[in-house]
């Protein structure tokens, strides 16, 4: 859930109103005030003073160092402090948007009659141009804005110096070590205050209205015409703590009648933290044909808070106003005071940068774009690198399975010389015994009685021949024809009644020959 906090400061008194917003509804979650020490209210500036946290470590408080930041505050501030953060307890202010109301003295007013059909803006250059020139004042234009009034004559309010109540704002986010809460606009009071009568209730246009807010310390008094603002009185010095009889009110009343030029009253609206019988009839007594009536919040989701709170809400009229304002801002339903200067906007920057620093920025965008670029290029080399390394690496898987595949091959050439000479000397092996065979075959094609029924290698160069022969001159013949066959022994063996003669013969091989 979104939280919104509204910080209105007036005298010793600050008074907060935590809101939210729920299908379309402003919810009040929580609204408290906190009594500001004189230490606190002395000090515009909170920035200045002197650190003592021993006072609070007894209560079992953690004040570590704050980080980021240079605030410094003395005991009565921290307890200021502490008793506002105990207020906000419930809510997470690093995530919340506070809101500073601001009022008199903390700004001021000049109206301006000139033509209001300008652009905003340029309206703003004319209004500060016209404020210097009556009243020799210099104010920037982040610290001024304006309000058109019933007779169409611009309402200005600007601010000069500090603004107490943003500093609180700050002070309490350097008691928590942080830097900054967020501030989102800083509203006026008064201004608040009327636009949130005048869009809940309903006047007649001729009719003059009062509003009066009487806090513990000031009072303040708001004039409208119909539904217009018309004018906004001086802020009254007395209040609940310093009203002795409702007479003063009156006079100052008439006093502020005369000033803007308001002839009667028709109604008075009464808020605050006094809302008694007493001043209603004081009211009645002294005008007589007013309508009074007490401001309500009956368009506020007030469930959350307590019947007590509920029925102090009117204290917190200016709180309420103003998210009541805020929240139709953003819908774009009206517009009223906005002012948040420079210097807040700067602190609330995640960084924060002089001119000196901006050109310190574009050296570093410049040389963090010159080294992107060459790490984007060196990657790009590096991808590149990486595709030839694994194109490589696939040629080397490549070529490792080829060689694989060459080493037989390697193996079996590296042999073909053996197998060579082998096949060779086969070869002419071969030549010789089919030489010598030749003839064997030739001459027993001849002679048909010669047959051989053994052959035998006795070594390389000598075949061992047995057989038959049917006469002895044919083993002669034999021998002489081979010119290189050893008759080793003739036996007569008959053969079915022939006569015949079994031999053993040597036949030499001629390899010289072969050769």
């Amino acid at each position: 859930m979104k939280y919104f906090i509204f910080v209105y400061c007036e005298g010793t008194e600050s008074k907060y109103a935590v809101v939210s917003k729920e299908n379309d509804r402003i919810k009040i979650i929580h609204t408290f005030a906190v009594t500001l020490s004189a230490s606190t209210i002395a000090k515009k500036d909170l920035n200045k003073g002197e650190i003592n946290f021993d006072s609070l470590e007894s209560d079992g408080l953690n004040l570590d160092r704050i980080e980021g930041s240079d605030i410094s505050l003395n005991v009565e501030q921290e307890t200021d402090l502490v008793m506002i953060s105990k207020g906000l307890a419930r809510v997470k202010l690093t995530k919340a948007t506070f809101i500073p109301i601001i009022s008199d003295p903390t700004i001021n007013y000049h109206v301006f009659e000139g033509n209001s059909e300008l652009d905003k803006n340029k309206l703003l250059d004319i209004i500060i141009q016209d404020l210097y020139k009556s009243k020799n004042i210099s104010v920037s234009k982040d610290r001024i804005d304006f309000v058109t009034l019933n007779d169409k004559s611009n309402l200005a309010i600007f601010a000069e110096g500090s603004i107490p109540c943003a500093d609180l704002v700050n002070s309490l986010a350097a008691l928590e070590a942080k830097r900054y809460y967020k501030i989102a606009t800083i509203k006026s009071a008064e201004v608040s205050l009327s636009n949130y009568v005048s869009h809940t209730l309903k006047f007649f246009p001729e009719d003059y209205s009062l509003i009066i807010h009487i806090g513990k310390e000031a009072s303040k008094l708001i004039f409208l015409e119909g539904q217009s603002l018309k004018h906004i009185g001086t802020t009254l010095d007395i209040g609940t703590k310093n009203l002795h009889t409702y007479d003063v009110y009156f006079s100052k009343i008439l006093l502020e009648m005369e000033n803007g030029g308001i002839p009667r009253l028709d109604n008075v609206i009464l808020c605050g933290d006094d809302r008694s019988e007493n001043i209603v009839l004081s009211f009645y007594g002294t005008f007589p044909e007013a309508n009074v009536i007490e401001l309500k919040f009956d368009g506020f989701d007030l469930s959350e808070i307590s019947t007590e709170d509920k029925e102090t809400i009117s204290s917190f009229s200016i709180p309420i106003a103003s998210a009541f304002e805020y929240f139709a801002e953003l819908k774009k339903e009206f517009f009223g005071i906005n002012i948040l200067p420079t210097e807040i906007k700067e602190n609330q920057k995640f960084l924060q940068f002089g001119w000196h620093s901006y050109l310190m920025l574009v050296l570093f965008f410049f040389a963090a774009f010159g080294i992107t670029v060459l790490e984007l290029s060196n990657v790009s080399e590096m991808n590149k690198l990486d595709l030839e390394i694994q194109r490589l690496s696939d040629m080397k898987k490549r070529n490792e399975e080829i060689l694989s595949q060459m080493t037989p091959l390697q193996d079996k050439i590296s042999n073909f010389d053996n197998t060579q000479t082998i096949l060779d000397s086969a070869a002419a092996g071969t030549e010789i015994w089919g030489n010598s065979l030749q003839k064997v075959a030739d001459f027993i094609e001849r002679r048909r009685d010669f047959w051989i029924s053994h052959l035998d290698s006795k070594d390389n160069s000598n075949l061992i021949l047995k057989g038959y022969a049917l006469s002895r001159r044919s083993l002669t013949e034999f021998a002489r024809y081979s010119n290189t066959s050893i008759l080793n022994n003739v036996t007569y063996e008959p053969l079915r009644e022939k006569s015949a003669f079994s031999f053993n013969m040597n036949l030499q091989l001629n390899i010289n020959k072969a050769e």
